[in-house]
């Protein structure tokens, strides 16, 4: 029974593509002759796997014997006098805005004031306003043809004159011939540090020797004094009058 089933639940074929499939005849294929293409690597494939067989040569015959001892010197940067500055005055306001008593504020009114238009305003709007209802009824049937004439400017002497230099550069670097330039050695230079680098160099040295082994128990004891500025009469009046 199952079976059936599932014979009965299989697509049917349509009749006419089946009587096609089942009449045909491979004999009235044609004969075709596969190529099959071999792609050949260019010039400048070969060059570069060259190149990289030899660069992975090198890499693997390495020899690390061959490499010296390095100290990796760390250096330790301070904070200079204007930012420890800053970040005091920064501290302050902090703890300024962190510590700010809402209870000390007085209740202002907010008036709001609209300010109008003042003479020269109006004139101008009336001005703009003119314009645009002069453009706006124009009439174009009051408008005659004209002929544009268009003109070609021709170079003057002198872009001729550059052009030809120009040229005369470009034609002498393309046909330089390069054998007859000579051999010239390069000389490597090694700046040394001069005396204010080697004076700054210790100075910094001392002044990081000072931080490290600086002795907090010599400090005294000192009590931070906050201030809260008052607003001064003038103010107060000035506020309430804006």
């Amino acid at each position: 029974m199952s079976t059936e089933a599932a014979i009965k639940d299989l697509p049917k074929v349509d009749t006419a593509l089946k009587g096609q499939l089942e009449g045909f005849s491979p004999d009235k294929l044609k004969k075709t002759d596969t190529a099959e293409k071999s792609t050949l690597p260019n010039k400048e494939d070969v060059e570069a796997e060259k190149q990289a067989k030899a660069h992975l040569e090198a890499v693997e015959g390495f020899n690390s014997a061959n490499l010296k001892h390095a100290n990796t010197q760390v250096k330790i940067v301070l904070p200079a006098k204007e930012d420890i500055e800053t970040e005091r005055t920064h501290q302050s306001i902090f703890q300024g805005v962190t510590g700010f008593d809402k209870a000390s504020m007085r209740h202002a009114e907010t008036q709001e004031k609209i300010a109008l238009p003042t003479k020269e305003d109006n004139e101008t709007e009336k001005t703009h306003q003119s314009i645009f209802q002069g453009v706006m009824a124009f009439d174009k049937s009051q408008m005659r043809h004209a002929e544009t004439e268009e003109k070609v400017s021709l170079p003057a002497k002198e872009d001729i004159v550059t052009e030809r230099a120009h040229q005369g550069i470009f034609q002498r670097l393309v046909s330089f011939d390069r054998s007859e330039m000579k051999h010239a050695d390069t000389t490597e230079k090694n700046v040394l540090p001069s005396k204010s680098d080697i004076d700054a160099e210790k100075g910094q040295q001392a002044l990081r020797e000072g931080i490290e082994g600086f002795n907090p128990s010599a400090l005294k004891k000192a009590e931070t004094l906050e201030k809260c500025k008052l607003p001064t009469k003038e103010e107060i009046e000035l506020e309430k009058k804006a």
